[in-house]
């Protein structure tokens, strides 16, 4: 009973984290959102497509129950998963993402918790794992990816939140305020050298 409420949970904050990460491509231009938004190129359409081969690969590869989607081998990963080429549409991208649930889902459905995987990628003695486990290592991948993405969306138009339903108006003058007041503190802490 435990294992089922485990899985469900995990699962469910999955789907939830998923939807989050596709929500902050919404309303955004094809130059925003795919431009690099950081010294080392991150950028929201990449996101999307890096967290699809990552599920992709866990859920699939490692249960061997590989992704009906053509995936380049893991040893030969050259970072291309991690932006959208000029020839990869938006729609492509998130379709992808879709039909990586699809399989995923499949997969979670399938398996018990405990049900063996192989991860030929992770260093031993840590190649044998679990379902659970492996849930658990995309579940925090999905989050950590769907937070980077929520701040490169607020830097883009201000907009932050994880579901639209959430979202709140944007006040330009409580916001200066608040970060005027932050600032003040850093400053009172660490005075500025001339």
């Amino acid at each position: 009973m435990i294992d089922e409420f485990a899985k469900d949970n995990l699962h469910g904050r999955l789907r939830r984290d998923r939807k989050a990460l596709l929500w902050k491509l919404d309303g955004l231009s094809e130059y925003d959102a795919r431009r690099p938004l950081t010294a080392t190129g991150t950028n929201l359409l990449g996101l999307v497509k890096h967290v699809a081969t990552v599920e992709a690969r866990y859920f699939g590869e490692v249960f061997d129950r590989p992704s009906p989607e053509p995936l380049p081998r893991w040893q030969d990963s050259d970072g291309s998963d991690l932006w959208a080429t000029e020839d990869e549409t938006r729609d492509q991208i998130i379709d992808f993402y879709r039909r990586t649930w699809e399989h995923s889902d499949a997969t979670i459905n399938a398996l018990p918790l405990d049900a063996r995987g192989h991860v030929p990628w992770w260093p031993e003695p840590y190649t044998n794992t679990n379902l659970f486990a492996i849930m658990v290592h995309v579940l925090g991948e999905s989050n950590r990816h769907a937070g980077h993405a929520d701040i490169l969306r607020e830097g883009l138009d201000g907009r932050t939140g994880v579901r639209p339903e959430h979202e709140q108006q944007i006040n330009e003058e409580a916001r200066a305020a608040y970060c005027a007041k932050i600032e003040q503190a850093a400053r009172s802490a660490a005075p500025i050298k001339a």
